[in-house]
């Protein structure tokens, strides 16, 4: 088992920064690979992905949301393993850390020389990145799911 921990600050309050990042189905706009993701429930989704040439589909279930604090997640079923956890912290009325921890069993040949090169970090980093920025574009969210798991 792998894992990635990387933060980004990001300059919207922390209320913009966690209702922004429970739109799901907005993460194609600023995450590489991820094609669609579809909010099956309150507690569920469906991935569809292509990564280095890989597709995958599979399903994650949102074991944690705190308003405004954390969103934590574990796949289930299929053949991809991963969970992780989103935590925001606000820096001050305006700016967020925001932090994503993924723990993650790289599949294949392909995917293990991936993680040991530091590919994978360098893919969270970026999809961080863009988020930070389609956030800070935008100035608001683009909607918001504010209950609680």
């Amino acid at each position: 088992m792998s894992q990635i921990k990387e933060s980004i600050e990001v300059d919207v309050p922390v209320h913009t920064a966690y209702n922004q990042w429970t739109q799901f189905e907005m993460f194609p706009q600023f995450m590489d690979g991820v094609e669609s993701v579809e909010q099956v429930d309150d507690t569920l989704t469906h991935w569809v992905t292509q990564i280095g040439g890989v597709d995958r589909e599979f399903d994650a279930e949102i074991t944690q949301q705190i308003p405004d604090e954390r969103v934590a997640w574990v796949t289930v079923g299929g053949e991809t393993e991963q969970s992780g956890v989103v935590t925001f912290r606000p820096i001050d009325p305006t700016r967020t850390e925001v932090t994503l921890r993924m723990d993650f069993d790289p599949d294949g040949l392909a995917e293990n020389i991936a993680d040991k090169l530091g590919f994978i970090d360098r893919k969270v980093t970026g999809d961080l990145k863009r988020f930070k920025k389609f956030v800070e574009e935008r100035g608001s969210e683009s909607g918001a799911w504010r209950g609680k798991v």
